[in-house]
């Protein structure tokens, strides 16, 4: 986690967290925060300077910010906030939505696979409005699990690390939908869950499209 101030960071790692990693997370946040815009100059000297360490982790932290497409590197000019951010947060949540649909199929074909036991909880939960243990995967998470698809929950990894915004989040309907999901996909209805978590994204993805 990080304890900032405005002017000089000081960083405390989380348990396997290397300093660019660390690095990279602010940064991310910043651009997602609209704290940095698109077409900035990202100066290495000036970041390792505000987070009190070497170029060595700053460097680390934009190269894994360029592979994710949050910033671009020129040779010779620097690191820049990337301009066709929306562009490619449109695309990308294309493709996660086709991967979601197709996890939840294949998940109900499984009929919740291992984590069976967890998506009946998420129902139970929801009936009893309980609240979510702190230990308990994130529902989509779930259903990738369900699954049984290990390159299928790579991609939706490496999407889902990319997705900038775009997502919307309503609690109240949120638990109504996971529940309708974990008991399609329980029930081994494909059909149904892949309907029911096409019109779950439509609904958190909202105005994503308009913006971009």
């Amino acid at each position: 986690m990080l304890a900032t101030t405005r002017s000089r960071l000081h960083l405390v790692y989380p348990d396997g967290e290397s300093p660019g990693g660390t690095i990279a997370q602010t940064l991310r946040d910043e651009i997602l925060s609209g704290r940095r815009v698109g077409g900035e100059r990202l100066v290495e000297e000036s970041i390792a300077k505000s987070f009190g360490v070497s170029r060595v982790p700053v460097r680390e932290a934009l190269a894994q910010l360029q592979a994710e497409g949050f910033v671009t590197i020129v040779r010779y000019r620097g690191a820049t906030v990337s301009t066709t951010l929306h562009k490619e947060n449109k695309e990308l949540l294309e493709v996660r939505h086709g991967l979601e649909v197709l996890a939840a199929q294949l998940a109900a074909k499984n009929r919740g696979g291992s984590v069976a036991d967890e998506l009946a909880a998420v129902i139970e939960r929801a009936r009893t409005q309980a609240p979510t243990p702190n230990a308990t995967p994130p529902f989509h998470d779930l259903v990738a699990m369900a699954a049984g698809n290990d390159q299928l929950r790579e991609m939706l990894a490496g999407v889902n690390r990319r997705v900038a915004w775009g997502l919307g989040h309503d609690p109240g309907a949120s638990v109504h939908d996971h529940s309708a999901l974990a008991a399609a996909i329980l029930n081994g209805s494909p059909v149904q869950a892949g309907f029911l978590m096409d019109e779950h994204l439509k609904r958190d993805e909202t105005g994503t499209h308009s913006e971009a």
